[in-house]
């Protein structure tokens, strides 16, 4: 695996992480994967930092296991620069269908990806 290719899978694979119940209702193990610089415009069209997704994430839509779950399909990334991925992916939960952009970034030369920045929009229904 080349370089490029090993920086994707690593965002990707915290990405996934993000979405995992356990993770998303600990804001321990989210804390491992949120730059501390973390910005996110949410679907809701809300802005939120670090501190606040910490610690409202265990209580929004996809953090119980008795819950909907997110389901994301499409995932890819690319490099755009040395420890700086972008990750593209739709995603439902529920009902609801969104996509999604996320950048993640490293500083210490290829480990301890966190995301750096997240957007997500509602898709419409009837929209492809």
């Amino acid at each position: 695996m080349d370089d490029a290719s090993a920086q994707v899978t690593a965002a990707i694979a915290g990405e996934l992480r993000l979405m995992d119940p356990e993770v998303r209702a600990s804001r321990e193990l989210a804390r491992e994967l949120l730059d501390p610089e973390f910005v996110e415009v949410g679907a809701s069209g809300r802005r939120f930092t670090y501190e606040q997704i910490l610690a409202e994430l265990p209580d929004k839509a996809g953090a119980s296991q008795d819950g909907p779950h997110y389901e994301p399909s499409g995932m890819t990334g690319v490099v755009l620069a040395p420890g700086l991925v972008l990750v593209t992916f739709d995603a439902r939960l529920g009902d609801r269908h969104s996509r999604h952009s996320s950048l993640w970034r490293s500083r210490d030369g290829g480990t301890g990806w966190r995301m750096y920045y997240h957007h997500a929009t509602v898709v419409p229904p009837g929209v492809e």
